[in-house]
């Protein structure tokens, strides 16, 4: 878990799993597996068994140990939605989530499936929640856009879509129901390059739609030189965001500890 992060439409990320497989073209130059590998083998670290799937247990009281409001990205390293993943560790992190809600959490899969049959069913109570939103990858046409009908069918207060890496033209998306739509490029070493037409066809969509829109970058082998702006404009918009004070650190810790001895 880090409280700060370097990715431009969060604050921190949160990690209680680690690792994954992948399942379609917007994995094939996955960051995390990349950043995870470089560990394999070395004794204590986090990483130390590189990118093979594992629970993180003594991650889950994270959330509720920090008292400063955040947007909290979870999983960046792997995909909550991981077949391997058992439903109830999920409803763990749902339940750490309901608890902690003086942050915003973004929880991202290209499980839509998954995601749907949860979010009807162990996950209801979660779904109601306006501080945790819920999103799917978008990469491209095949894959991408599936995803968003599995998503808008799942009950969710706040949903989005974290269209990255944009891979082609996604053509007419249908975004009813959607609250925020992110655009981005592949970046670092093999990044698949992204025409500037497909980034303004979905903004313009957004824009038509009434979307809130934010674009990350251009990525590039050297995403530093090529930066965020779109037609000479940086775009960073959210969706509203429900402001809830946290409580005192006494109140936090006797939380932590009701959940550690009821979670999984």
């Amino acid at each position: 878990m880090s409280d700060k992060s370097k990715i431009e439409w969060t604050d921190a990320t949160w990690n209680p799993v680690r690792g994954c497989t992948k399942i379609s073209p917007g994995c094939t130059h996955c960051y995390a597996e990349t950043f995870a590998e470089r560990f394999r083998g070395v004794l204590g670290h986090p990483f130390e068994f590189g990118f093979d799937l594992r629970l993180v247990p003594e991650k889950l009281g994270d959330p509720l140990r920090w008292g400063t409001s955040r947007m909290i990205f979870v999983n960046s390293m792997s995909d909550l939605f991981h077949k391997d993943v058992p439903d109830d560790y999920i409803v763990s992190v749902a339940r750490v989530m309901k608890a902690a809600n003086w942050h915003t959490y973004q929880v991202l899969t290209k499980r839509a499936d998954r995601l749907q049959s949860l979010l009807k069913g162990k996950l209801r109570f979660a779904a109601e929640q306006n501080h945790i939103w819920w999103g799917v990858s978008v990469e491209n046409r095949q894959h991408g856009l599936p995803r968003i009908d599995l998503l808008r069918q799942a009950p969710a207060k706040v949903r989005f879509l974290s269209v990255e890496p944009l891979l082609e033209h996604l053509g007419p998306i249908k975004l009813k129901d959607i609250n925020w739509v992110i655009v981005g490029g592949e970046s670092g070493p093999g990044a698949r390059l992204m025409n500037a037409a497909w980034v303004r066809s979905v903004h313009a969509q957004c824009q038509k739609a009434g979307v809130a829109f934010f674009f990350k970058q251009w990525g590039g082998v050297r995403k530093s030189t090529t930066g965020r702006s779109l037609d000479g404009q940086t775009y960073s918009e959210f969706p509203e965001r429900v402001q809830v004070e946290a409580p005192a650190l006494d109140i936090r810790r006797e939380k932590l500890e009701r959940l550690e001895a009821e979670l999984v």
